[in-house]
């Protein structure tokens, strides 16, 4: 396991995370609001993610079907981890946000067509 931290532009939000040795999967997701603002999901379990900084300056937004919780810093608008649909024991950080990048592992997710994106998913996790 390596050790990372990231956190927005502003500084606000902080995080500490624990991840699998590089490669470390991560996936490029092509809904609106992913390719939007360029987020590219790495799933960290809960208790493998501390928020170390900045719990009060999160917004929450929430679309479709409200199952995700897109978490953004009020002053910066930089969305550096959130709760996905896809993964619900796991919190979703982008790569992007990370103090020092790590060696990815990128699979595609076609979340403009989310449910069989999901369950392709699914059957890749599955199978090994």
């Amino acid at each position: 396991m390596i050790h990372v931290s990231g956190g927005c532009h502003c500084g606000a939000v902080r995080f500490r995370a624990e991840m699998p040795d590089p490669p470390v999967p991560a996936l490029d997701c092509n809904c609106s609001v992913c390719s939007m603002t360029g987020f590219l999901h790495i799933m960290v379990p809960h208790d493998q993610f501390e928020l170390v900084t900045g719990r009060d300056a999160l917004t929450s937004y929430r679309f479709g079907t409200g199952a995700a919780e897109h978490l953004f810093c009020a002053i910066c608008g930089v969305k550096s981890f959130y709760q996905p649909r896809s993964h619900p024991d796991a919190w979703s950080i982008n790569a992007n946000c990370l103090d020092r990048p790590v060696e990815l592992a990128i699979e595609i997710f076609d979340g403009r067509h989310w449910e069989q994106a999901k369950a392709a998913l699914d059957e890749n996790d599955a199978a090994g």
